[in-house]
């Protein structure tokens, strides 16, 4: 099952005099990621690289920011690929101390610097959200609210006509759970749909 973090988390490495700053946070998308980094180019104005990796399906990413390429980007988001997590950016500001690493020694640092932050960091399952959609006549109101509740699940909205309609929002098997037990209640009238 994918994971995320619940908040920031940092590290700092020191090798053969280059100053690695590692970090890693929840991300939500590519531009939010790109305000991140914005953020910390500014509270690293003197920085000689700021690279990063996105982890956030589609719009995952891993930028070397002047490094070699392939020796920074990839190695952090490679780090979250086998960590199987999902909206995390991670990032490295470097200060070079004067001595060159190679592509290898770039790697292990940028890679040791995000598992460090890493190990710091509390991660969560990501729980798969579904919505969906009940219409039933108004007098199973109190039945169907009362199912709600007990299930755990939220009612997102509510729309009143001919008949009475939920959105309903919650992890996938309780929202599962919820219709098979008002279907079987309803006798056939409460009617889903997914959203």
């Amino acid at each position: 099952m994918p994971e995320t973090i619940l908040g920031a988390s940092s590290s700092e490495l020191i090798i053969k005099k280059s100053r690695f700053l590692g970090r890693v946070e929840p991300a939500r998308d590519r531009g939010h990621a790109l305000t991140l980094i914005s953020d910390l180019r500014r509270m690293h104005p003197t920085a000689t690289h700021v690279c990063w990796a996105l982890m956030a399906g589609g719009q995952s990413a891993a930028v070397d920011d002047g490094e070699p390429s392939g020796t920074a980007g990839r190695p952090m988001l490679e780090v979250l690929r086998h960590q199987k997590l999902e909206g995390v950016l991670a990032s490295v500001v470097r200060y070079y101390g004067g001595i060159n690493l190679g592509a290898g020694g770039l790697v292990r640092a940028y890679t040791d610097a995000i598992a460090q932050a890493l190990k710091n960091a509390t991660k969560v399952p990501i729980v798969p959200l579904k919505t969906m959609t009940c219409r039933f006549p108004f007098h199973l109101e109190g039945i169907v609210r009362n199912r709600i509740s007990q299930a755990g699940v939220t009612v997102v909205a509510v729309e009143r006509s001919l008949d009475l309609e939920m959105m309903v929002q919650g992890p996938e098997d309780l929202v599962d759970g919820l219709v098979l037990a008002l279907s079987e209640t309803g006798q056939g009238r409460i009617v889903w749909a997914e959203v």
